[in-house]
Order: C-alpha cells, then sequence, then structure tokens
C-alpha cells in the first residue's frame, strides 16, 4: 500500500456480536490484528461485516478502538457509503480524521433507477462536505444487491473533478467483463479491486490492484499468496487452491459461514452469532462446513 493508493488483499472483516448482539470490540480487534498478520489490510463495514446491520454509533466506536488498539489506520478502507447523504458524510469524516487510508464507499441504495447525475451529486456532495485531500474514495459496486451500477461515465466524471480523492473501487458484480472494463478505463492511478479471489489472477494480469474478498477473514495469508506471486510459474495452481476453498464457503450462506469458521478454528463458539434478519448456521449445516474443510486441509494459522 502506498500513501495514496491501497493495493494487496483486503477483507471486509467480519463483526462479532455479545450475547445481546451489540458489536464485540474486543474480538474484532482481535480478529483485525489476525488478519493483519497474515497480510491482509482491512476493509471494516462491507458487506461481509453486516455492516448495514450496523447503525453510525457503532461503526464510529469500533473504528476508534480499532486505531486506539494500535491498528494502523493506513491498512482501513472503512465502509462509509450510506442511504443518508449526511451518515456518508460523518462517517467519511471520522474516517479521514482518524488517518484511514481510504474508504469504500458504497452509492446511496435505496431508491432504485437513479440517475448518474444523482449519484455524481451524491459523491461530490460527500467529497465537498469532507474538504480533505487525504480522503480517497474507492467506489463500491455491487449490483446484485444494491440494484445501483456505477457507470463508466460516472467514474470518468467523477475522476475528471476530483482526480485526488476518486482513488479506485471494488467490483463486486460476478461478471469478469465489468471488471476488465474498470481495469481498461483510462484513468491514472485508479485501483481496481476484484470482489473475490476467483478473479485475482486475471485481475493482476489485466492490471488490476488486488481484491477485497469475504474469504480473506478467514483464508488471507493464501490469497495474499497468490497476489505476490501472480507472475510465478505456479499462480495457476495457486488460483485452483483458492477456488477450492471459495467453493466450499460459497455452497453456504457467507456471513454465517465466515463466522461458523472463526468459530471452530479460533475456538470460540461466541463467533457464531447474526444479526436479525441474518441466522447462524444450522447444526447440521455446521457439521458440513466442518467436515469439508477439514477435507481440503484448510487452516487457519495462529487464530
Amino acid at each position: 500500500m502506498s500513501q495514496t493508493r491501497f493495493s494487496g488483499v483486503l477483507a471486509p472483516v467480519i463483526t462479532p456480536f455479545t450475547d445481546n448482539l451489540r458489536p464485540d470490540s474486543q474480538r474484532f480487534i482481535k480478529h483485525c490484528n489476525w488478519i493483519v498478520t497474515q497480510g491482509a489490510n482491512l476493509a471494516v463495514f462491507g458487506t461481509n461485516s453486516e455492516a448495514n446491520s450496523l447503525n453510525l454509533a457503532e461503526k464510529i466506536h469500533l473504528l476508534e478502538e480499532l486505531v486506539m488498539a494500535g491498528v494502523n489506520p493506513e491498512k482501513l478502507m472503512p465502509g462509509t457509503g450510506c442511504c443518508a447523504l449526511s451518515d456518508s458524510i460523518i462517517l467519511t469524516k471520522r474516517a479521514v480524521e482518524l488517518g484511514c487510508g481510504g474508504v469504500l464507499m458504497l452509492p446511496p441504495f435505496y431508491y432504485k433507477g437513479v440517475s448518474d447525475q444523482g449519484l455524481f451529486d451524491f459523491y461530490a456532495q460527500v467529497i465537498e462536505s469532507v474538504a480533505d485531500d487525504k480522503l480517497h474514495i474507492y467506489l463500491y459496486h455491487i449490483p446484485p444487491i444494491s440494484q445501483i451500477s456505477i457507470s463508466l461515465g460516472l467514474i470518468e466524471k467523477l475522476a475528471a473533478k476530483y482526480p485526488i480523492n476518486i482513488a479506485g473501487i471494488k467490483d463486486s458484480s460476478g461478471d469478469w467483463n465489468q471488471t476488465q472494463a474498470f481495469n481498461d478505463l483510462a484513468i491514472e492511478n485508479f485501483a481496481v479491486f476484484c470482489g473475490s479471489e476467483s478473479f485475482l489472477l486475471q485481475n493482476m494480469r489485466t492490471g488490476g490492484a488486488g481484491c477485497i474478498s469475504a474469504t480473506a477473514n478467514v483464508n488471507p495469508s493464501a490469497i495474499m499468496g497468490l497476489y505476490k506471486h501472480w507472475q510465478d510459474s505456479g499462480a495457476e495452481q495457486r488460483q485452483k487452491d483458492l477456488n477450492k476453498i471459495r467453493i466450499i464457503f460459497q455452497a453456504y450462506p457467507m456471513i454465517p459461514a465466515l463466522k461458523a469458521a472463526t468459530a471452530m478454528y479460533g475456538e470460540d463458539s461466541e463467533w457464531v452469532r447474526v444479526r436479525p434478519p441474518l441466522t447462524k448456521l444450522t447444526d447440521e449445516q455446521y457439521s458440513d462446513l466442518s467436515r469439508e474443510l477439514s477435507s481440503a486441509d484448510f487452516q487457519m494459522p495462529d487464530l
């Protein structure tokens, strides 16, 4: 990671909850530190963080706790895109004040069929309200969930107006052609992250910056291994090995499965909790996941 742009692997860090369903900051800090020791950076408050089940005060508190606990803020790319413009401004401003290396910003996703101009106005208002050259926004393109597309034209317009602030994009469309189109944009120093390590080798070969992936919560070292060695002769095998683990997790509801694996390998059953409307894995699913991961020789070393 440079001072102005992220690269590599980032985890949308899963959020642990106490028995009264409040965020568990101590487990959160511990998990973040483990991910960093495995070589990855931290996209806290992403989709797999249950970010939209957390309120503004909870996010700010967790972010402040991380920094106070000694996590390097330059390794942090918190998700700060909210439906309410004012919430996005408040959270983004606090992230910049804390020294975060960037922010990952969803478009406002409640209203569908909004225009590019409306989306431009939203991002422009955040940038101009924060009014700080240290703000580096990574747009978050996840139309399967948000039902809002971030067009190539919108990105070009934003980057032309705010070249310091518009730093890159995470593409979770699941469509490689879309990721490649983002890489093909003629925007200087624009970092493109794929939303799954399944596309990591392709993304690196096309000039991408890395990946921001759910399974970086549980398999960060191996994913970092491909990022570091994507030009080596063993890269294709590394990609196949990653895909094998990814396929196991994708067969289950992803967030509960990530938490279940963390509970298994960290020997800490508190991790299985999710906030409604999500539900934890059933006992049968938990046993099946454990068996499949064991059969794949999966490990979470030093957790």
